[in-house]
């Protein structure tokens, strides 16, 4: 039963080292295998019941994962990059679809990431990549 508790601590430290979750889950097998010996199974009934919630948890964990969506990029995620959403005031283009706004106090460069040509108005930050704003219109509705 030792052996199972020194392999789980051995996992939960590497998970905390590496930020693999999937440790986790083989230390939740080590938990599984110490449960087995302390009910007196004997010790290829241990590995195969800890194997089996090990390897079932970590192929759960693995679907579960698989199902979700795909977060965005960061630099068009907006629970990255907070400024992505704000609108701002465009004055001019370049025949190139670049710009130079001024927001948050600061002149930046503006690239048209919208379709169609890019016309002066109100703009929205679609994405920032480096100090390049890309802008998009707003939605008028």
């Amino acid at each position: 039963m030792i052996a199972w508790g020194v392999g789980f601590g051995i996992l939960v430290v590497a998970e905390l080292a590496t930020g693999t979750f999937y440790l986790l889950m083989l230390a939740l097998g080590c938990a599984a295998g110490a449960i087995a010996a302390g009910i007196g199974l004997t010790l290829p009934l241990q590995v195969a019941f800890g194997a089996l919630v090990g390897v079932g948890a970590t192929v759960a964990w693995h679907l579960k994962r698989r199902s979700e969506p795909r977060s965005q990029p960061a630099q068009s995620n907006p629970d990255v990059v907070l400024d992505i959403g704000q609108q701002l005031h465009v004055t001019a283009w370049a025949g190139d679809g670049s710009a130079r706004v001024n927001y948050r106090g600061a002149s930046w460069s503006a690239r048209y990431a919208g379709s169609g040509t890019p016309a002066p108005g109100e703009y929205r930050i679609s994405a920032v990549q480096g100090s390049v704003l890309h802008l998009v219109p707003v939605d008028p509705h």
